[in-house]
Parts: C-alpha cells; structure tokens; sequence
C-alpha cells in the first residue's frame, strides 16, 4: 500500500498537465503559466522570439521535477512511518514568440 499512493500522485500530477497542456495553443500563453501557477508550479520559460508574452504560442510543456521531504507520520498503520511530500513543483514551458 505504500508504493500504491506515490504512484498515484505522479499519475495525478501527469493527468494535471496534460489536461492543463491541451488547450494551451488556444488560450496563449498568459493563460497557460497562470494556470501552471495556481496549481502550484513554479514556471520556468523558454522562448525563441521577440514578441510580446501575449503573442507567443506554447509549444512544449515539460520538464517537470518534484522537490520532496520524508515526514514521519505517527499511528499510520499501528506504527510509525516516513512518507514523502512535495515541497515544491517546477515545470518549463516553452514557447514561440517569432513575430
């Protein structure tokens, strides 16, 4: 059961993204980080081009890394047990801001 809630976190975490991912040619940008961002990404971004923020397109979503700290956590299971927990998600996007 311990290897169970891991997994199910980094498959929720890819399921974030990738709904976060599909729309992001058709919305800009902006709206994409500012969506990567409520969700608690910090966002790094790469860009070819000049253009303005608003008139670049998302090409790529990646590169997504996981920063964790063991916590013990008492009477989990009659005992006491050390799990991970995300303290901090980054993500890069890329775009194309050629004009």
């Amino acid at each position: 059961m311990r290897t169970a809630l891991p997994v199910v976190i980094a498959t929720a975490a890819l399921g974030v993204l990738a709904a976060t991912a599909a729309p992001a040619h058709a919305e800009g940008a902006n709206v994409t980080i500012d969506q990567l961002r409520a969700q608690g990404f910090d966002v790094r971004v790469t860009r070819v081009g000049s253009a303005p923020l608003d008139e670049c397109t998302v090409t790529d979503i990646g590169n997504v890394q996981e920063r964790k700290r063991l916590v013990n956590v008492e009477g989990f299971d009659d005992r006491n047990a050390i799990v991970p927990v995300v303290v901090a998600r980054t993500v890069t996007v890329s775009l194309n801001c050629a004009r």
